[in-house]
């Protein structure tokens, strides 16, 4: 059998948690995949997996196996690299999450920039508002907005993502300008499931302190897009991020609301699993995000910039 193919069949079922996941992952089907993991533990001699309705844990020959396995897979595809044309191509596949407004605004020109330069490298793109560990996601990459609690990974500071408040020129026109944060509380707010559960909007200024301000919440999307359609429809104030805004803001389909006041906004980190050492078409694919993210953002300087201060 082919060892190293049955091997990352392994590798995915375990990180993802049941085989579905793993096939949709694998381009599979999921009989597929459960058969090779049995022809895997058949040849093997011994029981890898728990298998239950749901989801799968390994045992305690499957843990070591899965751990063997990981370094493998990684030692392959640096040997394949090593020898690739000069030793100069970097090849092989990324796995690679992101929270959905950088991954649907952002990410696509990057990864356009990288597979520029380096053709061989192949991308799946996994897009999830979650902050989970990148071995539970199965990812090489996993970039995540806001803290980072301690995991089995490194993290490793991108940059910073403003956040801005805006309206359309249309519910100005009927509801009037805010012009002080406690004016907030009386504009209908949209928001994004998850964001500003406690009802309280908190904004920064660098002369004064300023007390969080109630929200009025009338509408709450699970996806950022639906709330920037209603943003842009007048249908209340909310707050994005910017990189996710730049051009209705550049083109007046939208206006930002206190210009005086900062929204806080969110570390953007890269987790990474913890191994050692890090595949090189990882090491890459980290530095060229951090090279190309500020010139991503060009029309919007105050996005995210590798050296710009969190605010909060």
């Amino acid at each position: 059998m082919d060892l190293l193919a049955a091997m990352q069949i392994f590798v995915r079922v375990v990180e993802r948690g049941n085989f579905s996941r793993a096939a949709r992952d694998l381009g599979l089907g999921q009989p597929a995949v459960s058969d090779r993991i049995e022809r895997l533990e058949r040849h093997l001699g011994v029981k890898l997996l728990l298998r239950s309705t749901r989801a799968v844990s390994c045992t305690d020959e499957g843990s070591l196996f899965y751990g063997k396995s990981k370094i493998v897979i990684e030692a392959a595809d640096d040997a394949r690299s090593v020898v690739a044309i000069g030793s100069k191509v970097v090849r092989g596949r990324i796995r690679l999450a992101a929270p959905h407004g950088i991954g649907e605004i952002v990410l696509p020109k990057i990864i356009a920039r990288i597979r520029e330069r380096h053709p061989q490298l192949d991308f799946d793109l996994v897009l999830n508002d979650d902050v989970t560990d990148p071995v539970t996601e199965g990812v090489d990459i996993s970039l995540r907005l806001g803290l980072v609690a301690d995991g089995n990974f490194v993290a490793r500071r991108l940059g910073h993502v403003r956040r801005v408040l805006v309206a359309s020129p249309s519910y100005i026109e009927r509801h009037g300008l805010p012009e002080e944060p406690a004016h907030i509380a009386g504009h209908d707010f949209i928001r994004v499931a998850g964001l500003f559960s406690d009802g309280q909007l908190r904004f920064l200024h660098p002369q004064k302190s300023v007390r969080p301000t109630p929200i009025n919440i009338v509408v709450t999307t699970s996806h950022w897009r639906p709330m920037y359609e209603l943003l842009l429809c007048g249908t209340g104030i909310g707050v994005l991020q910017e990189p996710a805004c730049a051009d209705a803001l550049s083109n007046g389909r939208l206006i930002r609301l206190l210009p005086d006041y900062v929204v806080p906004g969110f570390d953007l980190h890269a987790l990474l699993p913890v191994t050692r050492p890090v595949p090189s078409k990882t090491q890459v694919v980290v530095k060229m995000i951090e090279k190309y993210l500020p010139n991503v953002l060009a029309h919007s300087p105050s996005g995210v910039t590798p050296d710009s201060e969190a605010d909060g």
